[in-house]
């Protein structure tokens, strides 16, 4: 697959939205117009998974093309945290930077401090908070929350006014990004703290969405999309450069009108269900994605590595990776099939369930549930712990995975359950207190930076 240009990437991945918050993915209640934009002129995927329902491990999972669990990063990770993703591996800006990339990170990084943040994984630039923008003195015990540039801290980030200052800020440095790199090739990852609480929006934005705040968030991701799309246009980058968006996980259901829409899926965020794992995915390049294409095969943020290292001619890492290259199915190639023949949903370390085609099968588990009413005002409400029993759906037909047909259907759980123990073997399970043969290990801290 050769190009005139050099190929540009620029991945955004937000935070805790649903499968239903846009309105290109059936959102009525706002628009979000830009984003309907580039789904109209691009790819956009029905089934389309990250590679954990939380913060850390879905992002060390996109940027090593990875199972969390085989880079050792299967849980969220707090400021005080003694690991996190390890430098040894092979991220993404580290691939490309071997080609000869610009690299920054514009954003939420999450993925361990000190010596763990970017520009110690191949980024040479890094703008952004180092962790979820809750994880500050005004939401319990935690330690004073800075905006980072590079390794440096500039600034605190004391009140919510501030937090609302975030989405254009990060906006505005991805921008002076683009612009100072457009003679040679770069990839962006932009990550936004929002719409994870605790939400906020600019002056430009409050109230004007019609849907309360959280609408008034998401419209605000929108219009950053938009300035992003128009500044690659203006710089002549728009034909060569590969825009992603998706984000971390689902919504984030006890903080209620403060989280969003898992569009009818089951659960949400910290759940195997659909509503934790299934998120938009939306993939835009003019002259190189067909306009209007709906993608209904699988594929997870997982792929971009091996898709990126395709279409830039990088090499791929030494170690082994979980992702494929998806270069057929965005490009809309006739007959294109998912290269997934297993899916596995891990959270944290236990492996709870299974997706092979049409079929998703969870082993017995508990999980998180959402009880009603929901929370307001950034409150959450609580939840229960509930169970769930060695459960077959059929996955095309019940998303919602409303209902259990695992008696109808003995050979397929049989299929499925040996798929199960192939990861187990491979990456672990805490549910059964297995340890895998190819985990890798994590990063560790240094204490003195």
């Amino acid at each position: 697959m050769a190009f005139q240009k050099p190929q540009n990437f620029v991945v955004i991945f937000v935070d805790d939205m649903g499968y239903g918050d846009l309105s290109c993915y059936g959102n009525t209640r706002y628009k979000t117009p830009n984003l309907d934009r580039m789904a109209a002129n691009g790819a956009k995927f029905t089934n389309f998974y990250v590679g954990s329902p939380a913060c850390s491990p879905s992002r060390a999972s996109l940027l090593t093309g990875c199972y969390p669990t085989r880079v050792s990063v299967p849980q969220v990770l707090g400021p005080d945290w003694k690991t996190g993703l390890n430098p040894d591996e092979t991220t993404i800006p580290r691939m490309l930077k071997a080609s000869g990339y610009a690299t920054a990170c514009v954003g939420k990084w999450h993925l361990g401090v000190k010596n763990l943040m970017p520009t110690h994984q191949g980024f040479d630039e890094f703008f952004g908070l180092p962790y979820s923008a809750d994880m500050w003195p005004l939401n319990g015990n935690w330690p004073r929350l800075f905006l980072y540039e590079g390794d440096k801290p500039l600034e605190e980030i004391k009140n919510l006014d501030d937090q609302a200052q975030l989405t254009r800020r990060y906006t505005e440095h991805a921008q002076e990004f683009i612009r100072k790199n457009k003679k040679k090739p770069f990839f962006l990852y932009m990550t936004h703290s929002m719409p994870h609480v605790p939400i906020a929006a600019s002056k430009r934005f409050l109230g004007k969405s019609g849907a309360g705040l959280y609408g008034d968030v998401v419209q605000e991701i929108d219009w950053s999309v938009g300035e992003v799309l128009k500044t690659l246009k203006e710089q002549g980058l728009e034909k060569n450069t590969l825009v992603t968006f998706s984000s971390d996980n689902g919504p984030w259901l006890p903080y209620g009108d403060h989280a969003g829409s898992a569009g009818g899926l089951r659960e949400g965020k910290g759940t195997t269900f659909e509503g934790g794992f299934r998120e938009p995915g939306i993939f835009y390049e003019p002259g190189f994605i067909p306009k209007g294409l709906v993608v209904n095969e699988m594929a997870s943020t997982m792929d971009y590595l091996p898709t990126f290292a395709k279409l830039s001619g990088a090499t791929l890492p030494k170690n082994e990776i979980d992702g494929h290259d998806i270069c057929d199915l965005i490009t809309g190639k006739k007959g294109a099939k998912t290269p997934w023949d297993a899916f596995y949903y891990y959270w944290p370390g236990e492996l709870q369930a299974v997706r092979s085609g049409d079929w998703k099968l969870h082993v017995p588990h508990n999980h998180r549930h959402q009880t009603y009413p929901a929370g307001t005002g950034g409150k959450p409400a609580g939840e229960v712990t509930e169970h769930i029993g060695l459960s077959l759906f059929n996955i095309t037909k019940d998303p919602a995975e409303t209902t259990n047909v695992a008696d109808q259907h003995p050979e397929i759980v049989e299929r499925l359950l040996k798929l199960i123990e192939e990861a187990r073997q491979d990456f672990g399970d805490t549910l059964t207190k297995r340890v895998g043969s190819k985990v890798r290990p994590p990063g560790k801290v240094d204490p003195t930076g």
